[in-house]
Parts: structure tokens; C-alpha cells; sequence
């Protein structure tokens, strides 16, 4: 098994030095995901709007580590307002199904600028490489 630590994506416009996901033997440690378009901007809307361009970026991330979301073990969720958390759940279930549910924790947390959500995962995958 490859013992080193992959790195995948650096992001874009934002000036920061974190990888987007990384990994080694079999885990991938995706990055806090937000509702950012492809050039870095923050995509504004409600709950809905912003969790699912979350939950999307959160995909691509894992798609680009060779990972789905059926590879998730846990999932961190952060919201700005207490409030959106039906909202939010309304949302994710549209990417995580009860069958493939993976751990979860939902925190109320400030968030930086217009966000309202922001959202990490760990993944597993027996071999990444050869699946």
C-alpha cells in the first residue's frame, strides 16, 4: 500500500495554503467546503441555494480524489443561523441517503462573510488507487 500523502487542488483566488482534500491509505480528508462558484466567489442565497453549491463542491472534491459520497465516513457541518437547519437537512439528504448515511456533526458556528454553511468530510476507500 502507498504510504505517502496525496494532495488534491489548491484553492483558486483565495490566497490560502491548504490543499483541498489529502490522503493516505485509504482516508481522504476533504477540506471545509463553501458555496463558492468556480472562481472563487461566494455564490449568495438562502439556505437551499448555498448548501447545495456546498454539498456540490463537496462532491467535486471527492470525485477529483477518486472518491464518491458512498466512500464518506463522517461529515462536519457548520451553520451560521440555527434556524436553517431544517432548511439544511432538506438539502442533504438529496446527496446522502439513509443506506449510505455517514456519521455526522452540526455545529452553530459565526461564519466569515455572507456564508450561512460550511461542510468537511472524511472518506474511506479500501484501495483509491485501483477502484
Amino acid at each position: 500500500m502507498d504510504m505517502s500523502i496525496k494532495r488534491y487542488g489548491t484553492p483558486k483566488n483565495v490566497g490560502l495554503p491548504f490543499a483541498k482534500a489529502a490522503g493516505a491509505e485509504g482516508w481522504l480528508y476533504v477540506s471545509g467546503q463553501v458555496p463558492r462558484d468556480s472562481e472563487g466567489q461566494i455564490i449568495s442565497g438562502n439556505m437551499s441555494v448555498q448548501a447545495r453549491a456546498t454539498l456540490d463542491n463537496l462532491k467535486a472534491v471527492l470525485e477529483m480524489a477518486g472518491y464518491g459520497l458512498d466512500d464518506v465516513v463522517r461529515v462536519g457541518v457548520w451553520i451560521d443561523d440555527p434556524r436553517d437547519f431544517g432548511e439544511f437537512n432538506k438539502v442533504y439528504e438529496q446527496y446522502f441517503t439513509a443506506e449510505h448515511a455517514p456519521a455526522r456533526v452540526t455545529v452553530q458556528a459565526s461564519m466569515m462573510s455572507d456564508l450561512r454553511v460550511e461542510v468537511d468530510c472524511i472518506a474511506f476507500k479500501k484501495n483509491p488507487d485501483t477502484e
